[in-house]
């Protein structure tokens, strides 16, 4: 009696430590490899753009000499995703990238505009880059409240999706007065930080 216990309890011991070790191994969504000579869209407003720092200065052209890629700087100051919408399709079939970075939504929330609306011109962009057969990763922007969290949204599309989400990047950044150059851009530093950190992610995705 008391072996057949000890059996059943070291059975699922064992059955638990399997689960445990398959979902520790499952880390989320990746990308495909990039080639040498692949493409990045770097895809946003301001942000992306590099407003608050010198052109050089800004994330796409320091992600490009972290990571050795191509990266075009496809941010507009000022769009909100309704504009993104418009703009996206046709710098996908002019460039043809391996990679989307996503970056849109604070100017929706800044102009308090529906976050409902948002989270569907979002969800339209993805599905634009996906059906191109580009990747894509998204970054989580802070939406106005009294924590400086990414909105709920970005998780809720990157599980629909199951694409990769940079939920912590540009809060910790934000939050940080060393560095931004005002309450919604980063500074020099700020971008550099968040270059590194996007070029962080693109290694560890590729190894997914």
């Amino acid at each position: 009696m008391l072996y057949f216990m000890r059996k059943k309890i070291f059975l699922i011991v064992f059955l638990l430590s399997l689960i445990f070790l398959l979902y520790s191994c499952d880390d989320g969504p990746g990308i495909s490899p990039l080639p040498p000579d692949a493409v990045i869209l770097s895809f946003g407003d301001s942000i992306t753009h590099g407003t608050g720092a010198a052109k050089d200065q800004s994330y796409p052209s320091l992600l490009e000499q972290l990571t050795g890629y191509r990266v075009i700087n496809a941010g507009v100051p000022g769009e909100t995703t309704e504009g993104g919408v418009a703009r996206l399709a046709g710098l996908l079939e002019k460039h043809r990238p391996n990679l989307v970075i996503l970056c849109e939504g604070g100017n929706d929330f800044l102009r308090r505009r529906s976050t409902a609306k948002a989270k569907e011109n979002l969800d339209r962009m993805i599905q634009q880059i996906r059906y191109s057969g580009a990747d894509v990763i998204l970054l989580g922007v802070p939406q106005l409240g009294l924590f400086l969290e990414s909105s709920p949204i970005y998780e809720e599309l990157a599980t629909h999706h199951e694409i990769p989400l940079l939920a912590e990047v540009l809060p910790d950044i934000l939050g940080d007065r060393d560095l931004k150059s005002d309450q919604i851009h980063p500074n020099a530093a700020g971008y550099r930080q968040l270059a590194e950190r996007i070029a962080e992610a693109i290694d560890d995705l590729q190894a997914r």
